[in-house]
Order: C-alpha cells, then structure tokens, then sequence
C-alpha cells in the first residue's frame, strides 16, 4: 500500500498538501519501490505507474507539475497552461487543482501557504539553494502582507550531515547566528542541521508558524530514499495544491 504522510500544520480547509515515501509502488532494487524521480536510472514505465499511484493515492485534482531542480533560486509561477519539465527549484500556484510538487532524497522540501488559503508553495532546498536564497525568493512572489505557514518535509538530519567548512562559512557569510546550526565534527568538518537553517531563514522572513522537521531520510532507511546514504536510489514528492 502507498504509504504517504499528511502535515500535522493548521492549514486552511481548502489546502491540501501530502509527502511521499519510498512504500508502495512497483519499482525494484536501489528503487524500491515508490521511486517517483524519472532522472536516476529507473525504468520509465515503473516510474509512471509510481506517479499515477501517488496521485491517486493522494486524491490530486490532476496530474503534479514535476519541475527540472537545478539547486538554484528560480520560483515557477504555475497556472493551468504549465506543464511538467520547468527549470525551477520552487513553485507557486494561486489557481485551485494546480499540483506543485518538489522532489527529494536528503534535501529540504518545504510547504508553504497563507492563512486566507489563496497562494501554495512547494520548495526544494538543498544546502546550496537555501545558502543562496531559494526560500526568500519563493516568499517573495506571496502577496506583500501575507501571513504564511511553513511546513518542513523529511529531509536529512544533523547526525547524518556531514559537510565541508565552506558550507559552514557560506552560510555564516549571510547571517552570523547560522553558526548555531553547526556541530563540529572531526577535522575540518561540520555537521548541518538543514532544518534549522530553514528555521532561520524563514524567522527573518517573518514566518514564525513553522511546522514539520520531525524526520531523518537517512537514518530511516525503511520509509525514505537517502543520496547520501545510497548513491543510487529514488526520489520522494511533496506536494500541496488548493481546492
């Protein structure tokens, strides 16, 4: 059975957001089983079938517009003319049955909407997208004034996040307090808390309800594709429409 989890955030009745996980679909081997990434070696047919389950699993009004993620900053404005394939790392609808839909292995997939329940995001955030600004951008395309909500999808946690001092001084280099979402490992190495960072990021944004970051996708091996645990492996969807 398609096995999808359901933000515990206090959205508005007529926003409808859900992620994936690696359970119930046909793919096999590194794929297994509800792989929904088309760009990572799996069969083409296996990975259609996965999409056509998690859409219906999920109860979507249409199919998800899946976007081409490059870890940049470009945010998509969706309407019912978009169609799958935009280069984009975040996307924001206003128009109801209108799917926006980010796709992950370790990175950050936030979910955003307003509390009037007329604009959604989705969000992929990467360290190098988050770094750079993908978050402000997206809530840059909200109409000034609107109060969001946040919801942080599994991502991978500090424990298992091990990066570079570069990636430690980037993020310092925008806002000192960033070092607080830094653990020293061994030699010349940090361990990143990606939702912390998030957390930051959207504080001075001015969102302050901010939900989720309860997961680890690469100590949970049984529910979650893991890049950095796996190399090869599938992709998970969050996604979030109106109605």
């Amino acid at each position: 059975m398609t096995r999808l989890l359901r933000p515990d955030w206090p959205a508005p009745a007529n926003v409808h957001a859900v992620c994936s996980t690696r359970l119930g679909g046909c793919s096999v081997g590194p794929f297994a089983s509800l792989n929904l990434g088309g760009h990572v070696g799996d069969d083409p047919a296996k990975v259609a079938q996965n999409r056509r389950q998690y859409q219906q699993a999920a109860a979507m009004p249409g199919a998800p517009i899946w976007l081409n993620q490059v870890h940049g900053v470009t945010v998509a404005t969706l309407t019912h003319n978009s169609q799958s394939g935009i280069t984009a790392d975040a996307a924001i609808s206003r128009q109801p049955d209108i799917v926006a839909t980010v796709m992950t292995a370790d990175c950050l997939p936030l979910l955003l909407c307003d509390i009037t329940g007329t604009q959604v995001a989705a969000v992929h955030a990467g360290w190098r997208g988050l770094c750079d600004g993908i978050i402000e951008a997206t809530l840059r395309t909200f109409t000034p004034g609107a109060v969001v909500l946040a919801y942080l999808g599994p991502a991978i946690s500090q424990a298992a996040f091990e990066v570079g001092t570069e990636v430690r001084d980037a993020f310092i280099k925008h806002d000192p307090l960033a070092a607080k979402a830094f653990i020293a490992g061994k030699a010349g190495k940090y361990h990143a808390d990606l939702y912390q960072l998030a957390r930051q990021r959207l504080t001075a944004c001015g969102v302050s309800q901010v939900y989720g970051g309860d997961y680890c996708t690469y100590q949970h091996s049984e529910l979650f594709f893991s890049y950095r645990r796996d190399g090869q492996t599938g992709r998970m969807a969050s996604s979030i429409w109106l109605s």
